[in-house]
């Protein structure tokens, strides 16, 4: 069984991959909104179907980004309750 200290720098490596990740997923967002304001520029009022589903998807990609951005910080929030207790 791993001692307190190996844990606390078990978890400690995690929360910074799991930061490396969230910057990761930062500038994947960032450059989502590069792309569809730069596609919603290109295609300005064209009202074919495949514009508005490319803007679709590229939303709900976003969005998507978002939840995952929620959700590591939910479990960094945890991972740090979870060492105060050690």
């Amino acid at each position: 069984m791993a001692s307190v200290a190996e844990l606390k720098s078990a978890i400690e490596a995690a929360l910074q991959q799991i930061s490396d990740a969230q910057a990761a997923v930062q500038g994947a967002s960032e450059r989502l909104n590069e792309a569809q304001l730069t596609l919603a520029g290109a295609l300005e009022g064209s009202g074919h179907e495949t514009v508005t589903a490319a803007q679709a998807s590229l939303s709900q990609a976003n969005q998507e980004l978002e939840d995952c951005l929620s959700a590591t910080l939910a479990a960094v929030e945890q991972a740090q309750l979870y060492v105060a207790t050690l």
